[in-house]
């Protein structure tokens, strides 16, 4: 994600919670947007210097926020852009997943797996109910023993019944994950969508 679309995404998120309750503070804004005090105190100054967001003193030494006209407005256009960018994302990776398991069927890999759980996880998982392919489970450290859209998430590929191929889902540092996978596979198993901008090894051939 750019700058800008973090940017974005914050001060969306800010208007959004700010339309739904005057009486939200700080303290709550940080926590549910999940970024440091300073940092949601830094975005609320940015959102009141341009006119998005209006602070009223409430006694005692309390504080009640508002969207203008202008921060609705604003709010509306962002929610928007979010929409649309997701939707573009959701059809750009079901085509890129969709690839990868054309590949593994070429190759006869029928059973695979996962490697990052989450959004983009999920998409995989939707996209491989219409191939002739078994998802094994979802590896991923900081989720294990959780299950993703019916599939157990483990912490390693040990804890998987040899899968013929990782398929790599991770939106959260996908390079790690993949130079760590492929020191117990086969770079050519280990299969990157486009998407993730990851540096395969020269020897996965591809």
């Amino acid at each position: 994600m750019t700058r800008k679309a973090r940017d974005d995404a914050i001060i969306r998120d800010i208007l959004v919670r700010v339309g739904e309750s005057e009486h939200v503070n700080q303290r709550t804004l940080a926590k549910e947007l999940g970024i440091a005090l300073g940092m949601t105190n830094s975005y609320v100054k940015r959102c009141v210097r341009k006119g998005l967001i209006k602070i009223s003193e409430i006694p005692p030494n309390r504080y009640a926020y508002y969207l203008t006209p202008q921060g609705f407005t604003e709010k509306t256009r962002l929610t928007a852009e979010f929409l649309s960018d997701s939707l573009t994302f959701f059809r750009r990776s079901r085509v890129q997943y969709t690839s990868i398991y054309e590949q593994c069927s070429a190759a006869g890999w029928r059973h695979l797996a996962l490697a990052g759980a989450g959004e983009l996880a999920e998409i995989a998982i939707l996209s491989a109910r219409e191939h002739d392919v078994v998802l094994l489970g979802v590896i991923d450290g900081g989720r294990h023993g959780e299950t993703l859209l019916g599939l157990p998430v483990v912490a390693s590929i040990g804890a998987l019944d040899r899968p013929d191929a990782v398929i790599l889902t991770a939106l959260d540092a996908p390079q790690a994950v993949y130079d760590d996978l492929i020191r117990s596979l086969p770079p050519a198993r280990v299969l990157t969508p486009h998407l993730l901008h990851v540096e395969r090894s020269p020897e996965s051939g591809q």
